[in-house]
């Protein structure tokens, strides 16, 4: 049995560097859900978010390592169970580090007491778990929600073998472009819009539940290997938010957090139920999207910034990211954030069971680069997705004022007239 720590002990270790606290608990619980009988929800402050769900990947070392946590610091590890922590545990030893404690007490002692530091991300309740799903989907009201009418929605991008071949059940299929437009890549018209959420079922205050699958999709997807994924389905979100849907929740980890879970998987076509109209005009929430009108006024600003959430060889303009835009480059001026190996993937904002990363983790990052909550932040890529991901990050964290600039580089680089830079900034080159 590995060492106990008390209480006492871990907030005495709280003023040293060299102790890393790791929650072993779930992402949903890490990120302020209660599904115990907590006082308080969320996670110790400074905690890392490492589940035991992830014992049984075999890369589980690296995503350790990628948290920054190495055989010289003390491993403090919580669950909700004694037995799950001691499991994580277990593997530290295995894994070389030596210093490695339990912490036995969160629930009775940690989250009862006010004065113990405890952090939460601010709109948890929008990025929801598969047994809450199952729950509202079984009749039952889980936490967080006071509503009678609600839609599952399983997003997909023009792949509807994703949806059929096994899906929730109940949940009705929506296609992306439903919502936006292939030749742009934009949303789509407000009347259009509504046209399309009526057709689904969707009012301006029906709960709404998004996910995605990944699959081998068509051909054309425009994120391969995707089907879309849990991109597809926040891409949706937004698009859904800004039109006046007032509760949307996402299901993190999409599909695979359900499959994960051993719940029912079904195959029935479900039929979508119309609805007369959508309740509200559209777009209730225009300042969440940005146009390259806009765009162009934030390059100049102090206070806004133009967040490219490309990969590197993208953001220095050494390849396009698409098959369908020749231009290269970047926005004059727009900041990086890094969203992983090239176009069609987002890594760096994902776990490894496809749930979103620790929130922690992404606004460090964020930071680091100058991307900071004071300033409004349009986040672009490509044509829309990938922004729209990063933009869902920030504003589950509460930042105060974040869009997605929709057009992003494909409307940008469409027109000759739009200034654009190529090759390492010379910021950055100044840095390293």
């Amino acid at each position: 049995m590995l060492k106990q720590i008390t209480t006492a002990d871990l907030l005495n270790s709280l003023e040293f560097s060299n102790t890393k606290i790791v929650d072993a608990r779930s992402v949903d619980a890490y990120n302020g859900w209660k599904l115990k009988i907590e006082k308080r929800g969320g996670h110790i402050k400074n905690a890392k978010s490492i589940p035991a769900k992830w014992l049984k990947y075999i890369d589980w070392i690296e995503i350790v390592r990628r948290k920054d946590i190495v055989p010289e610091n003390h491993i403090v590890i919580y669950a909700y169970s004694n037995e799950e922590a001691e499991k994580v545990g277990e593997r530290f030893l295995k894994s070389g580090y030596n210093k490695v404690s339990v912490y036995k007490d969160f629930v009775e002692e940690w989250s009862a007491n006010p004065d113990f530091p405890m952090q939460k991300m601010e709109r948890y309740k929008n990025l929801v778990s598969a047994r809450w799903v199952n729950e509202l989907i079984s009749g039952g009201k889980p936490a967080e929600y006071d509503n009678d009418k609600y839609v599952v929605v399983h997003s997909h991008y023009r792949n509807r073998d994703a949806y059929l071949s096994g899906h929730i059940p109940g949940a009705i299929d929506m296609d992306t472009l439903a919502l936006e437009t292939p030749e742009t890549w934009n949303r789509r018209s407000p009347k259009e819009i509504e046209t399309a959420l009526e057709k689904h079922g969707i009012t301006s205050d029906t709960t709404v539940v998004l996910y995605g699958k990944y699959m081998f999709p068509n051909n054309d997807d425009p994120f391969p290997g995707s089907a879309a994924g849990d991109i597809g389905a926040i891409r949706n979100a937004f698009i859904m938010m800004y039109a006046g849907v007032k509760d949307i929740r996402v299901l993190n980890g999409g599909f695979q957090s359900w499959q994960d879970a051993g719940f029912e998987i079904s195959t029935v076509d479900e039929p979508k139920v119309p609805v007369s109209e959508f309740g509200v005009k559209i777009p209730q929430k225009p300042e969440l999207a940005v146009d390259t009108p806009e765009a162009k006024k934030m390059i100049v600003s102090p206070n806004a910034e133009l967040v490219c959430v490309r990969s590197w060889p993208e953001y220095i303009g050494d390849v396009s990211g698409y098959n369908y835009i020749e231009a290269k480059g970047r926005i004059p001026g727009a900041v990086f954030a890094d969203c992983g190996s090239d176009a069609y993937h987002m890594e760096n904002y994902r776990n490894v069971d496809h749930t979103t990363r620790e929130f922690n983790e992404i606004a460090e990052i964020w930071l680091k680069n100058g991307i900071s909550p004071d300033k409004h932040l349009a986040f672009y890529c490509g044509t829309g997705w990938r922004g729209s991901e990063a933009w869902f990050n920030a504003w589950l964290m509460g930042w105060p004022k974040v869009s997605v600039y929709d057009g992003g580089w494909f409307e940008w680089s469409n027109d000759p007239n739009n200034p654009f830079e190529t090759g390492i900034p010379e910021k950055l080159k100044a840095e390293n």
